[in-house]
């Protein structure tokens, strides 16, 4: 089992499609809403919108050029044809609104001889806790659960609607459609719709990825990881960290956690990441989500919200599903977001500084945001000196991470940038000293001479990927020799067949087993600026060849398999492959 699949998505919800034409995960009407199609997590109860077709077909996956259209291609002697899945995003004709509805169409493509095709609808909606209810209406099929009534899913089609529950064979004989729907549909579902759908769509997707900057090399690499980037953030601005929950970082470990959350640290580089790259719009909707969750306590930030603005994100577990492979438990909700992360606010100010340079805003604009960067400095200098979770999120005891005072540096530079652009000399100057004051607190405990590195913590010898961040950032300069040599004694005791690492010290869970992917990133990066440029890109074509049959990455890769693992697709790989490709690129 690995994690084949390709993602589809419109800003409201996604699916995931696997490299033989099923969906195995999709939630409705939103992507932390609970599933309707889930066995990616329970083979036998999750549930799922499936596809059967006899021996000897060759089976083929790409997404159409330019687009987060996925066509799925089947051919044998007894025929051939194409699903194209879909969902449905456009802006309104005459207006600058989108239309995102919560709904997934597959086109049934014929292209010639008999192919012979069953159905497996299995609708198993809410987590699949209740059962599930089902009614054949007059031009729809309605699925709900016992356990909630008010979720409903309506499913239309071309073909015979009870043929499709019973499950029965077909032989296709011209193009046929489906379309699953959170909501009833008050006009005509027929073909014409399908193709008008199908058509608007494929138009927003190309105009899309035509805004994006170009680059001498990699190019289809960066545009499929900025258009799974793009399906990603949720209408009103939040960035998902990952599309899934409880997708083991080791099979039949529990390091299995919900993502489908906004971390302010892993969407602020993402919405970095897609500024850099021509899409600043992405950035003014990010700013209005952080400034709405800040609206409503002005004292008080937390690490990651839901991505409604929620601030409880409550975790459960459901017992009654089996996992991925058997990895239990399942989690939904994470605790997350009760934990205090100071490295966060560095990631979200680094951010707002570039939005600030790069997208014009109105008066009021300006205004609300400086508010909130006096906001967070203030509570950067009351809360950079006390000890934190870090950015692993260490569920254990709160220790000074050395990767976390680096942030807080950062949080302080970029604030005393800000104000220098408005002229805010008084802001200016003492964010400036309190920066100076971080730096050479770092420098004078986050070294250890002895190791001839920094460590993950002021209190340990461990190391850590994320320290390489540091010239990253701005706080050291990559030919530093404190840096350089840290970059050789990382590399020396956290690489291992070709990936990294996150640490080398025992957390709540253990000793970690598995390559978090965003490291081997910040390997190649570092590599890079110290002058070992052939090594990083040797490195840098190693991890692109890890990638699925559609160029997507996971959280984690086995070193001992090589198997993509954890949450799926993650943001931060995307965003990290984005930014080191451009390394070579521009």
């Amino acid at each position: 089992m690995n994690l084949n699949y390709g993602l589809i998505g419109n800003s409201c919800t996604a699916a995931l499609i696997s490299d033989r034409g099923n969906i195995d995960w999709l939630c409705m009407p939103y992507f932390d809403s609970p599933s309707i199609f889930a066995s990616l997590l329970d083979k036998d109860k999750g549930g799922r919108f499936g596809i059967e077709v006899g021996e000897g077909y060759e089976i083929a996956q790409k997404y159409i050029p330019h687009t987060n259209l996925l066509r799925t291609h089947f051919k044998s002697a007894e025929g051939e044809f194409e699903i194209t899945d879909f969902m449905p995003y456009y802006t309104v004709q005459g207006t600058n609104e989108y239309y995102h509805p919560s709904e997934v169409y597959r086109y049934f493509h014929f292209i010639q001889g008999s192919p012979r095709i069953r159905i497996e609808y299995k609708p198993k909606p809410d987590y699949a806790r209740g059962k599930c209810m089902i009614r054949v209406e007059d031009n729809h099929i309605e699925s709900l659960s016992d356990t909630n009534d008010k979720d409903r899913q309506y499913l239309y089609s071309s073909l015979p609607l009870n043929n499709i529950l019973q499950g029965e064979f077909f032989t296709l004989q011209k193009d046929e459609f489906f379309l699953l729907s959170y909501n009833e549909k008050i006009g005509t579902v027929d073909m014409d719709k399908e193709k008008l759908e199908y058509c608007r769509t494929l138009v927003f997707w190309l105009n899309w990825s035509e805004t994006n900057l170009k680059f001498s090399a990699y190019s289809q690499v960066i545009e499929r990881s900025l258009l799974t980037l793009k399906m990603m953030q949720f209408y009103n601005g939040a960035v998902l960290a990952a599309i899934t929950t409880s997708l083991p970082e080791v099979r039949g470990d529990v390091r299995n956690w919900d993502y489908r959350f906004c971390w302010l640290r892993d969407a602020s580089m993402t919405i970095e990441t897609l500024v850099k790259c021509g899409h600043t719009k992405a950035a003014r909707r990010f700013v209005k989500f952080v400034e709405s969750t800040f609206t409503g306590n002005h004292s008080h930030f937390q690490i990651m919200y839901g991505i409604h603005g929620e601030r409880r994100l409550t975790e459960k577990t459901l017992d009654h599903l089996s996992g991925y492979d058997g990895s239990k438990p399942v989690r939904i909700g994470n605790k997350a977001y009760l934990q205090k992360q100071n490295d966060s606010f560095g990631y979200l100010m680094n951010m707002i500084y570039q939005y600030y340079t790069l997208v014009p805003g109105s008066t009021d604009d300006v205004e609300n945001m400086w508010d909130m960067v006096k906001s967070i400095e203030e509570m950067v200098i009351r809360d950079w000196r006390k000890p934190d979770k870090g950015i692993w999120e260490i569920r254990g005891k709160a220790r000074h991470f050395l990767s976390s005072k680096v942030m807080c540096w950062v949080a302080l530079d970029r604030g005393a940038k800000i104000a220098r652009q408005l002229g805010k000399t008084t802001f200016e100057q003492r964010w400036n000293e309190e920066a100076e004051t971080v730096k050479s607190d770092v420098l004078l405990n986050g070294w250890k001479e002895n190791l001839h590195t920094f460590t993950q913590t002021y209190d340990n010898n461990y190391l850590d990927s994320s320290v390489l961040l540091m010239e990253a950032y701005g706080f050291i300069s990559a030919d530093d020799p404190k840096y350089r040599s840290t970059v050789q004694v990382i590399e020396k005791n956290l690489f291992k067949d070709g990936l990294m690492y996150r640490y080398n010290s025992p957390d709540d869970f253990g000793q970690p087993q598995s390559a978090f992917v965003i490291c081997t990133f910040w390997l190649i990066r570092a590599l890079f600026v110290t002058g070992e440029k052939d090594k990083a890109g040797k490195l840098f074509e190693s991890i692109l060849s890890r990638t699925n049959h559609l160029g997507m990455l996971s959280e984690d890769i086995s070193f001992e398999t090589g198997e993509l693992l954890g949450n799926f697709p993650q943001a931060y790989s995307h965003l990290a492959l984005i930014n080191t490709a451009r390394l070579f690129s521009d």
